[in-house]
Parts: C-alpha cells; structure tokens; sequence
C-alpha cells in the first residue's frame, strides 16, 4: 500500500511531465504552458501549485489540456480566457488572442482629456475598448468590428465585466456615425502569406491577421478616412517607418512611438 501511494502522480510529477512534453512539441514556454493548464484545471492560482506540489491529483482532465497544447492550440483558447491589464477577457477561436503589445494601445489613448469619446476598429474581444473604460471610466468608448462572431464575443465581456462599451458591425468607419476624439485600432497587418508560428496560422482567425501584400491594406484604409484629432494604431515589428508617412500625409502632424518588450515600434499615436 505504501509503494502504491509513492508512485501516484503528484502536483510536481505532473508539472514535469506536462513541461517535457511541451518542451518537445516546440512550445516556447513549457513550464508557463503547463502551470497554467494545470492551474486551470485545478481551478487554483498558479502559486498553489508551488505551496501544494506534492498533493495528489487526477491527471486525466490534464492529460487531454496538454494534449491539445502539443498540438500548438494556443492556452488562452484551451483555458477560454486571457488577462489583458487589469481584466480577463474570455476568447475563443473566433477572436485574436490579445497580446502584451496590444496593451500599448491602451496606454497611448490614456492621456485622452476626460469625456472624450473614442471608438475602438477592429475590436475584436474587446479588449482594447474594454480596458480602456475600466481603467478611464469618464470615457466614452465604443467598438466595431466587421465579424459578427468577434462582435459576440465582445458584447460577452462587456456584460461579463459590467463595462458599458458599445459594440456595432462596421467595416473600419464606413456607416459609423460620430464625431469621435479618438480612434484606437488594432486591425489586421501580417503580410499576405507571410509564415506565423503554428499557434496563430492552425488557430487564430486569418480575417484578422492579413491584409495585402505588405499587411497595410487596411491600415491605409484607416488612415485616409480618419478625420479625428487623435489615432493611435498597433502595427508590424518593421512598419513603422511606413506608418509613419502615411499618417503624415494624412495629416498628422504631432506622433509617438511606443516600443514593445523586445524594443521594437509597435504602437503609432498620432495628433492633428
């Protein structure tokens, strides 16, 4: 009886086990993966699994989760969630997951004067808009999207979260009324077959990954029917010099660069 006990899968044993695998697969970040897979199963934070690793567990819930992230789906699909600041927003595959650089967005509109109105394009989960009333309640924000699916996922939050964000179908600002102060947007800007990692190429939504040969189609597009004091856009690792001219010959005079964690120029806001 005591040698059966011994060799029962524990918090630690699992862990392990669950990191070699994922090692092996090509994940990027095994450990982190299989915590917070586990943590979610268990229905814990992550640090219980440190102050419980030698407790007991059933690993076949578990067993399925790794599986599917040997796969390469991405965790914030298989957990159906994603911190983004100070929210967690539900996601699934009929929305992008939202990213760390994603959050810079957030930070350039923060310095917007109080009650000014902003509308988010290509909101997606919502993200970017939710955040942005959570943290500037005296904002007035708004998204749009042009998938319907993106839309119910958002609204989903909004309610979920007890943010009100309003959320309308819309092809970048065509049919949208204003006037606005502001205009965020995370839209589409990977080249047109450009190779991605297997968990956004087998997972994520192309519709809102590619747009033309150099991924500015719809960036563009923005630019030149944007008529608001203040745009700010996340963009490619190497767009930004392209950007740039556009907003300048659109008009914009005055802009910041806002780098990510790896030092490159991912987010662009830009003042008439």
């Amino acid at each position: 009886m005591p040698e059966a006990a011994s060799a029962a899968p524990t918090i630690s044993t699992v862990l392990a086990g669950a990191r070699a695998r994922l090692a092996a697969a090509g994940c990027e970040t095994p450990r982190l993966d299989a915590e917070l897979l586990l943590a979610s199963v268990l229905g814990v934070g992550r640090e219980r699994l440190v102050l419980d690793a030698a407790s007991v567990v059933d690993t076949r819930r578990f067993d399925e989760l790794v599986a599917r992230r040997e796969a390469r789906e991405p965790v914030a699909y298989i957990i159906g969630r994603r911190e983004f600041r100070r929210i967690c927003l539900a996601v699934d595959r009929r929305v992008l997951i939202p990213r760390p650089e994603t959050e810079l967005l957030v930070e350039a509109a923060l310095s917007l004067p109080t009650g000014a109105t902003v509308l988010d394009v290509g909101t997606g989960s919502g993200a970017v808009a939710l955040a942005l009333k959570d943290e500037r309640p005296d904002l007035d924000v708004y998204g749009v999207d042009i998938s319907e699916d993106a839309l119910a996922v958002a609204r989903a939050n909004a309610r979920r979260l007890g943010l009100d964000v309003s959320f309308a179908r819309a092809d970048l600002l065509a049919g949208v009324s204003g006037p606005f102060d502001a205009v965020v947007a995370n839209l589409p800007y990977v080249a047109d077959g450009a190779a991605l990692p297997p968990e956004v190429a087998r997972y994520e939504p192309p519709r809102a990954l590619f747009a033309g040969r150099d991924g500015l189609d719809a960036v563009r597009r923005l630019i030149a029917t944007a008529a608001v004091p203040f745009l700010a856009l996340e963009i490619g690792y190497d767009q930004a010099e392209a950007v740039a001219a556009l907003l300048r010959a659109a008009g914009f005079r005055s802009l910041e660069r806002w780098r990510d964690l790896a030092g490159h120029e991912r987010v662009i806001a830009a003042r008439r």
